[in-house]
């Protein structure tokens, strides 16, 4: 079986586990010092803040901006249910804007119309790895005194212009290091930014909102969580992070390889470049023009061997978001988009055979 998705990990990660395990450290250690300085200096960022997964950095993340009952956050309709989910977890309500159909992001001409008095962010996904159009969102965040929190899931390594993903004008991003993603750490994610105020009130939060007082004795100022991450997974983080570049590279590469292999097909719609932006490429998307292809493509390539993944429904067409008030949402492209799309594997190991297998079998579901 050849998966949608897999981490790479060699002897050197081992390795660096290994020794966490045999030091006086296991968690709350100065491994995770290290992994946040170098995560940032990596970004580009002033400052990182790891914790135990990607939605635990979305949910700090809000906590951090103040975002609370009453209020509204602007996400896009095609992305995970975490970015929703934590929103509504902080009290605040997702309003979910239609997706562009060229990269799938949110699409940045229609945020405009959806902000109102009760609008307190605006939260972009990089799907795919793929950055959103942020110069504009910026200009729209600029305009409306909104924050900005850029869920870059999917997007460690990508560039938007000359900077990574990571270091820009917004007051918030997230990564996730979950297995399938960049770089992994079994869980794990962190949140970046530029402000000191935002650091220091995020390291508050993941740890019961517990710090030293004056006195030096720990003293509890804000309702926080247990969203620590160990130092055996900081250890495993750095270990992967040296490799990163690489990462990128070989999924770029096996990008290039299926855009050449699979651009004959006039019955699919591949990926591609979208504006000055690099693409770390986290998935490889494609679309079938027409709905009943994806179904009976996706059943055709398992029979073959092939995982393959839809990414993603609409969130508001989950069940909890249908009995929740969002049963008359409708983001056209968003559906479209949702009934079409199948993500065929990409991660660093994959080979060029493998590559090849997958087109070939791909080409023959079509009759090429």
């Amino acid at each position: 079986m050849i998966p949608y998705g897999h981490q790479f990990i060699d002897k050197d990660d081992i390795n660096s586990v290994v020794r966490a395990l045999k030091s006086d450290w296991l968690t709350q250690g100065p491994k995770i010092l290290e992994f946040e300085k170098a995560l940032a200096d990596y970004c580009g960022a002033k400052y990182a803040v790891a914790v135990s997964s990607g939605t635990a950095a979305l949910h700090l993340a809000y906590l951090a901006l103040g975002i609370k009952k009453g209020d509204e956050v602007i996400i896009p309709a095609n992305t995970f249910a975490a970015t929703a989910n934590m929103a509504i977890a902080c009290g605040a309500k997702p309003v979910f804007c239609d997706i562009r159909m060229d990269s799938y992001n949110i699409d940045e001409s229609k945020i405009a119309k959806l902000i109102t008095k009760k609008t307190k962010a605006i939260v972009p996904v990089h799907f795919a790895g793929q950055p959103a159009n942020m110069d504009v969102i910026w200009r729209l965040a600029r305009k409306y005194k909104l924050k900005v929190i850029e869920d870059a899931a999917h997007a460690l390594g990508a560039k938007y212009g000359r900077r990574r993903i990571g270091n820009g004008d917004s007051a918030l991003v997230t990564f996730s290091f979950h297995p399938v993603k960049a770089i992994t750490m079994g869980e794990g994610g962190a949140i970046m930014t530029n402000q000191k105020e935002y650091y220091e009130r995020l390291i508050k939060l993941r740890s019961h909102g517990i710090s030293k007082n004056k006195q030096g004795s720990n003293s509890m100022g804000l309702l926080g969580f247990n969203y620590r991450l160990t130092d055996i997974q900081a250890a495993l983080g750095l270990s992967q992070l040296k490799k990163l570049n690489n990462f990128i590279a070989k999924r770029r590469r096996i990008a290039g390889w299926y855009c050449r292999q699979l651009r004959n097909i006039p019955q699919l719609i591949l990926p591609g470049k979208i504006g000055n932006a690099e693409s770390a490429w986290h998935l490889f998307v494609i679309r079938a023009k027409f709905a009943k292809d994806r179904a009976l493509l996706k059943d055709f390539l398992k029979a073959k061997g092939i995982g393959t993944q839809i990414h993603y429904p609409p969130v508001y067409l989950h069940p909890y978001y249908q009995r929740h008030g969002y049963a008359r949402v409708n983001c056209k492209n968003a559906q479209i988009y949702g009934d079409t799309c199948l993500s065929i594997p990409i991660y660093s190991s994959l080979s060029r055979a493998q590559v090849s297998c997958i087109s070939s079998h791909i080409k023959s579901y079509f009759n090429q």
